[in-house]
């Protein structure tokens, strides 16, 4: 533990980010957890694949927004700071919680109510599109040098325990609530709660340290833009893209789409679903921390490796094991596997992506690229998944996650080992 020690300004720091980046994602995740209870009020069909698919394509609008908030707060991260790009963030993410709590069903207002779910997507993924980037600059520059990969990696665990938090309120209220409750009102509460508590995160997030990186930087820096990292940086910025593609479709599969895949094609009730997820999660977030340690003293490039190639090699015998499957231990057990391999990328890869540009360029480095990646693989997967079980040739699914993953495993191939090399300089 003394070896993990770092001052207390730093810790308070890396602890407040973390606790911003979690209420982020609790918001973000809360409409992929509460779909199954909403879609039917917003998409009044008989057929519930065809509700979910309308509600995956919204979700899939924010993931659009997520490049341009990436482009737009990269750019305002670099120029004014990480401190305020994320409480910037925040501020984005409060409007759109409150739009969804507040939505009007398709009965009471018909169109006008998917309408608002969109324009609310919308806000939330320009802000979870500059989050990203954000966070991640600031937890990486915020950690000691020796333990970066450990401290970073709570980038990654704070993500998870936002869809944790999600998974959890929708367990309680699937205990309190019916299903037709849950279905006509109930599903508003979570983003009510996700409101507020983003609310307080801006509160906290004025008071945060400023980076040393940030603040060491040359009063003639170069402006950040998308042009020059772009002439500058051209190689890593497609690299980046690249593996964030893997990294991304590979976790809304495992931890977003997978509660959907469940009940709506293994046969898992709505409850059981859930309670799978929550327990897959739970092992998830505790190997952050150990993959995160793990890159400190290997190196990062192990890491993101057992991902790009075992995360390619388990994708598909995993959902073929689990369409056969009618324990809800043993579909547990099997999402553990991909999970397992996943947590290599998920631990160090915000890291990873810090490591490689400079300051001043940094949070716009880091944000554009994998918003990119993730809004064109890791948005659009529920999207493909569901409408490809639409069409009969659901199998098809898995080998296209697998062959994404494979892509990020060449990617990493071709990138530089940063644990010796980073661009980050402070200690």
């Amino acid at each position: 533990m003394k070896a993990l020690a770092i001052p207390r300004k730093r810790l308070l720091s890396i602890i407040g980010g973390s606790a911003g980046n979690l209420v982020e994602w609790y918001d973000w995740f809360a409409y992929a957890a509460f779909a199954i209870y909403f879609a039917p009020v917003f998409f009044p069909k008989e057929d519930p694949t065809a509700q979910l698919l309308s509600t995956a394509t919204i979700f899939a609008v924010g993931f659009v927004m997520r490049p341009i908030g990436a482009w737009v707060m990269g750019r305002f991260a670099d120029a004014r700071g990480r401190k305020a790009g994320l409480t910037l963030s925040v501020a984005l993410m409060f409007g759109g919680s409150l739009m969804i709590a507040g939505a009007p069903t398709y009965a009471q207002a018909g169109l006008f109510g998917p309408a608002v779910l969109i324009a609310a997507r919308v806000l939330q993924g320009l802000s979870l599109g500059g989050e990203y980037g954000a966070s991640a600059t600031y937890l990486s520059e915020m950690a000691p040098r020796a333990h970066r990969g450990f401290w970073a990696s709570f980038q990654y665990l704070t993500l998870i325990g936002g869809q944790l938090c999600a998974i959890f309120v929708a367990i309680i209220l699937q205990a309190f609530l019916t299903e037709a409750e849950l279905t006509a009102w109930g599903w508003r509460i979570p983003f009510v709660i996700g409101a507020l508590l983003a609310l307080g995160v801006y509160v906290l997030r004025r008071r945060l340290a400023e980076t040393p990186s940030f603040e060491n930087q040359a009063a003639d820096r170069p402006v950040s833009t998308a042009k020059l990292l772009w002439r500058e940086h051209r190689r890593e910025t497609i690299l980046v893209a690249m593996l964030s593609a893997g990294g991304g479709l590979g976790a809304y599969t495992y931890i977003t789409y997978m509660q959907k895949f469940l009940f709506n094609s293994v046969g898992f009730d709505k409850q059981t679903a859930t309670w799978i997820i929550a327990a897959a999660l739970l092992w998830f977030a505790a190997m952050q921390p150990v993959f995160g340690a793990l890159a400190d003293r290997f190196g990062r490039k192990p890491m993101l490796l057992l991902f790009g190639i075992g995360g390619a090699i388990v994708a598909a015998p995993t959902f073929f094991a689990l369409e056969t499957v009618t324990s809800p231990v043993t579909a547990t057990l099997l999402i553990l596997i991909p999970l397992t391999l996943q947590s290599g990328y998920t631990a160090n890869n915000a890291l990873v992506k810090a490591e490689l540009f400079p300051a001043h360029i940094r949070g716009l480095g880091v944000a554009l690229p994998y918003a990119i990646g993730n809004a064109i693989f890791g948005g659009t997967a529920e999207m493909i998944a569901l409408w490809l079980k639409g069409q009969g040739v659901e199998w098809l699914f898995y080998f296209y996650v697998a062959a994404v993953i494979a892509m990020a495993g060449v990617a990493t191939l071709l990138l530089p080992e940063t644990k010796n090399r980073s661009l980050i300089v402070e200690d």
